[in-house]
């Protein structure tokens, strides 16, 4: 092989890998739904045990929903359910939904998610997105529920990103204006104090997620969303 041929072939073979590495990169950072299965199983198994009741108000997304473990005593007088799951994305709440969601034909679906994705490199347009992706995947299966928007609120720990979750709270709200069966609870301000800062009282240890008194804060905004709202 003369020298003019060995450098086509290195050529070649450098264009090669220039275009797989991306290529494989894409691939290896996929989006692992797999990694829900035991939470989703888990939810599945306790309502064949116990049939959830229909037309409740079920609340979905990520570990703000997971961890409140008072939801039914902070809203008294509504059948709620939790199906949240921790550390998960909005599309994680889109794919399990049939799995998750429709099964109990709830009247409402209250979905608290998206910090997790921002957090995780998307943009605030993938954000949104995904949460218009979630509400046509609900109401098409649920055309006589209610879908609502739980707004993200600032934490200590990702303070970095409270800009891009006001920037989201502010599309869906505006697309919430769209049609009747969408709505949006606002609560950006639940964790903030006077001096437009996060409140490190209202969370446990980890900065991160509410507390109790934190999670008092939220209930309050959701019960009276729910006065208001409910048919």
């Amino acid at each position: 092989m003369n020298r003019l041929n060995r450098m086509a072939v290195l050529w070649l073979a450098g264009w090669c890998v220039a275009v797989a590495a991306p290529a494989a990169l894409c691939a290896g950072t996929a989006h692992d739904y797999a990694k829900w299965e035991k939470e989703i199983a888990a939810y599945e198994r306790m309502d064949r045990t116990n049939p959830p009741p229909k037309g409740a108000v079920l609340f979905t997304g990520s570990s703000t929903i997971r961890k409140w473990t008072t939801l039914a005593e902070d809203l008294p007088g509504w059948r709620v359910l939790n199906r949240g799951f921790g550390g998960s994305e909005i599309a994680d709440a889109t794919y399990f939904a049939p799995r998750l969601i429709f099964p109990c034909q709830p009247r409402m679906v209250v979905l608290r998610a998206g910090g997790n994705d921002l957090h995780n490199g998307k943009s605030v347009e993938e954000v949104f997105a995904d949460y218009k992706e979630f509400a046509g995947t609900v109401h098409a299966a649920l055309p006589g529920a209610q879908i609502v928007y739980l707004a993200l609120s600032p934490s200590v720990a990702r303070w970095e990103q409270h800009e891009k979750e006001k920037a989201l709270n502010q599309l869906v709200e505006q697309y919430s204006q769209q049609a009747p069966y969408l709505k949006y609870i606002e609560d950006y301000d639940v964790s903030l104090g006077p001096d437009g800062k996060a409140r490190p009282e209202l969370f446990v240890a980890d900065k991160l997620h509410f507390n109790a008194a934190g999670y008092q804060l939220l209930a309050a905004r959701v019960r009276a969303f729910l006065a208001r709202n409910s048919p």
